[in-house]
């Protein structure tokens, strides 16, 4: 009998094969943009790496996937006048409060759908994804998400065609963003528009996301191990009073604008060679800061 010969085994926990397998990820890129180098920094590689198994070949696929994506996108240049109708009713939003690891956590309430927008409520997604990435504290690659299902009923399911790109962008550009995602209270007949949902995500995914029931002490200790009750909102079995202020929050997304147009237009207009993967250069944000300034006055 032929004894079968064993290939050495990638260990995820080694910080030596971690560092080898990402300076090997970044080899096979080749040379990058100015602002493609400074998205694929080690911490975003390590992301996609985790994504396919540390597989580089799989993952340098998928990086530049999402690279042609971002340069055709240009989600880090989406600003909040053009999305805060999709924010009016509070339906998606950064919430005021960290978990108990500090990191970003995102609200968001299906009932208080008030748009039909396919396009702008995908852009308000991509919107509040960044946001909440610029949030994050340094060390942090990952967020919160605490779903509020009160009041939701069949007539607030999303299409399909807005489910399944949904997923595709959470899955396929923002991989390793989701540390836990929480599904309060969801009603019997939302089982039924899970079953579907599932069907677009990973098996990854799927572990990340936790039922919690108001009524049940057991599921909401799981949530308590993450947030804790005194920062929680009431409406979630908490402590806080505090609400969501459509005025407040667009001051603030205001304020993340500029930090956000500061972050990439540096790179955006160092780039006058493009190199791998093309890309446009970012339009004039002097103009952007204008017509924040002027809505927000």
């Amino acid at each position: 009998m032929f004894r079968r010969k064993h290939a050495s085994q990638f260990d995820s926990s080694d910080a030596g094969q971690r560092e080898a397998k990402i300076n090997e990820l970044k080899a096979a890129l080749g040379p990058l943009s100015a602002r493609n180098e400074k998205y694929c920094s080690a911490a975003c590689l390590a992301r996609y790496l985790e994504a396919r198994n540390w597989n580089v070949a799989k993952s340098r696929k998928m990086l530049e996937e999402s690279l042609k994506w971002r340069a055709a996108y240009r989600p880090e240049d989406i600003r909040w006048p053009e999305v805060s109708v999709e924010a009016e009713t509070g339906k998606m939003y950064r919430a005021g409060f960290r978990d108990r690891e500090g990191r970003t956590v995102l609200i968001m309430a299906p009932a208080k759908q008030n748009t039909s927008s396919h396009e702008g409520q995908i852009r308000f997604l991509v919107y509040t994804l960044e946001n909440a990435v610029l949030s994050l504290p340094e060390g942090q690659e990952k967020m919160v998400w605490l779903i509020d299902f009160t009041g939701w009923t069949m007539a607030n399911a999303v299409p399909i065609k807005t489910a399944r790109e949904t997923t595709n962008i959470l899955q396929n550009h923002y991989p390793e963003r989701l540390a836990v995602a929480f599904l309060f209270n969801p009603p019997k007949v939302f089982e039924a528009f899970w079953k579907i949902v599932k069907y677009f995500l990973d098996p990854k995914s799927i572990e990340k996301v936790k039922f919690v029931y108001l009524k049940d002490e057991e599921s909401m200790k799981v949530m308590h191990k993450y947030i804790d009750p005194k920062v929680l909102p009431v409406e979630f079995g908490g402590k806080s009073n505090a609400v969501y202020n459509h005025e407040e929050y667009s001051e603030l997304m205001t304020k993340d604008d500029i930090k956000m147009a500061s972050i990439w237009t540096t790179e955006a207009k160092s780039d006058h060679v493009n190199h791998g993967i093309s890309e446009t250069l970012a339009p004039d944000v002097t103009s952007q800061h204008s017509l924040i300034a002027a809505r927000a006055s």
